[in-house]
Parts: structure tokens; sequence; C-alpha cells
């Protein structure tokens, strides 16, 4: 099975660069896909991809996950590690055809919840790094085994608001104390009063560090998609 979503060719009409968006439990690709229009304005020459998960939420008929939860579908802990080896595979997939069009090192990946943690269990365990990974709201999927695991240490940006009622607000300071002992360079921020969503001061943040990670100068650097 080949992950399938969604996707917008850069603005210019001539891409240099590509985003990849890994949307959260119960959504679909269509779900981060607006954050194209605000990034795209000022990333001209960036083309952007948000493939469904390749499973039907347990808990959301209409959207998808990456994984089962066991405390809100009631699935087994086996059952979920073993979707997620599944989904990791389908999501390598889906990478590597997308890298044989655009280099590793001209692309970003930004997850929301638990495309977030996709994003930060998958992208370190693939030889060649990503430019960098933005992950909002979602936290590090067995901590333990990174260091032993990790081939690659691309730059993150870790978002997480501090009202969060579904990803305990903790898991920002948690994920980023083991990916920095893991040898990762790891910027975080706090988006205050925020709960489970995406904020302007943290699309801001977002966009600036994908412009740098990429080497892209902004117009207008104090300016923000939220802005």
């Amino acid at each position: 099975m080949t992950l399938t979503g969604p996707s917008r060719p850069a603005a210019s009409g001539n891409a240099t660069s590509q985003v990849i968006f890994l949307h959260g439990y119960g959504a679909d690709g269509a779900d981060l896909m607006g954050l194209a229009d605000p990034l795209g304005h000022y990333l001209p020459d960036t083309r952007f991809f948000s493939p469904n998960a390749p499973e039907r939420c347990a808990g959301n008929p209409f959207g998808y996950q990456w994984f089962p939860i066991p405390h809100m579908d009631g699935c087994t802990e086996e059952q979920a590690r073993a979707s997620l080896v599944t989904s990791a595979e389908k999501l390598n997939g889906f990478l590597d055809a997308k890298l044989a069009e655009m280099a590793s090192e001209r692309t970003v990946l930004v997850g929301f919840s638990q495309g977030t943690m996709m994003s930060l269990h998958v992208t370190p365990r693939r030889e060649a790094p990503v430019a960098g990974v933005v992950g909002f709201s979602g936290r590090l999927l067995v901590p333990e085994r990174l260091e032993a695991e990790a081939v690659s240490r691309p730059p993150m940006l870790l978002i997480h608001g501090d009202q969060d009622p579904m990803v305990p607000h903790g898991s920002m300071a948690e994920a980023a104390a083991a990916l920095r002992a893991a040898g990762f360079a790891v910027a975080t921020h706090t988006s205050e009063g925020v709960g489970h969503s995406i904020a302007p001061d943290g699309l801001g943040l977002a966009l600036g560090f994908i412009a740098q990670v990429l080497g892209i100068r902004l117009p207008g650097q104090d300016e923000s998609p939220g802005g």
C-alpha cells in the first residue's frame, strides 16, 4: 500500500524544496494541508505533501491513524506497537519516493500530535538526514531506544501549548532532553494559553526554522504567517 493524500505544487512553478506534513490521530492529510497557504506565501519554491496515515481510525472512522491508542480505543499495547512498526515502514516508503525526486537535505517534515511522534521516530532512523523536523504537540516514542538506533540527526524544533489536554505539555521537555542526550540539536517553544492546536506564534517560528534549515532568506524577517 502506498500512502496517498493531498499535495500542492510550488507557487513559483519551480520546486527546489519540499515540506511533508504528518497529521494527527483521527485526522487526514487535508487537516494540515491548509498550512501550505501561509507557508507557501513565504516559501514560493517549496512544494507540499500531506499523506493520509495508513489505517482508518478506530475512534473516528472518517479519519486515519498512524497507530491505535490503548487508552482511547481499547487496543492492546502489543497491537499499538505492531501498528507503529507497520506505519513506520509505509511512511519510509512514502519518504523514499519523495526523496527520489527531491534531495533529503531539501526536505522538512512537519508533524502534529501523532504525526509528530511519527516524525521523531522515523527520521532519526533514516540513513540520509532530512533538513529538519518541526513537531507540534507531540512526544517522543520509545526514548530509551533512540541513542542506540539513531543513524542521522537532523535539527528539530518542538512546539507545544501549555494548556494541551491531549498530550501533556511536559512531553516536549521530555522529548527534547532525550533527543539532546542522543546528540540532536533541538529548539523548543511553549505557546502560552494554547491547547492541542497550532497557534500563530508557533507557526511563525516553524516558518523561520524551515527557512533557516533550507537556507532560504525570508522577505521581511519580522513578518510571520500569523501576523
